[in-house]
């Protein structure tokens, strides 16, 4: 077993992209409204597109449809058009503040997270992003996959410094 050193904070905070950006501004509780209303109507969205219906999902597991694959690529290439702008522009926050994305190294555990993440996706036919519009809808039974998922991610954050990174 090789010896590894521990990481300093700043290498684990940036690790995770939101824990660099995080705002130092503080506002009032009411100023949360804006994201409650863009959830909203990104839910409804999801719910219009599909992107929440397991049949559409098993679709996509199962090869039979192009359906999630296109709502998933042209996500993937509105992120890169965005990143790109980003960077290109150096645009900062709607308050002013910088937005700073840290170079990512490629690791195995990557892998191995697609991969459970991927599993978990096609068994319960849910991933993070629907999840709370699923139960919106009245898919109850979805409780029980977001209990799991942040169970997962505390067991995760339990294991952070045992894994590679």
């Amino acid at each position: 077993m090789q010896n590894r050193e521990t990481n300093t904070d700043f290498e684990v905070r940036s690790l995770d992209t939101g824990c660099i950006n995080e705002s130092k501004l503080q506002h009032q509780w009411y100023h949360n409204i804006k994201y409650l209303i863009v959830g909203l109507l990104f839910g409804i969205v999801f719910v219009k597109a599909e992107v929440i219906s397991w049949f559409r999902i098993q679709e996509m597991f199962r090869l039979q449809s192009f359906h999630m694959y296109g709502i998933i690529g042209s996500a993937i290439l509105v992120g890169m058009l965005s990143v790109f702008l980003i960077k290109k522009f150096n645009i900062k926050t709607i308050y002013g503040e910088p937005i700073i994305l840290s170079p990512k190294k490629f690791n195995k555990g990557q892998i191995y997270g697609g991969l459970i993440f991927g599993f978990g996706w096609a068994l319960t036919g849910a991933c993070p992003g629907p999840l709370f519009a699923q139960i919106g809808t009245g898919a109850t039974v979805i409780i029980v996959t977001l209990l799991s998922a942040v169970a997962g991610t505390w067991v995760y954050g339990w294991l952070r410094e045992k894994l590679p990174h």
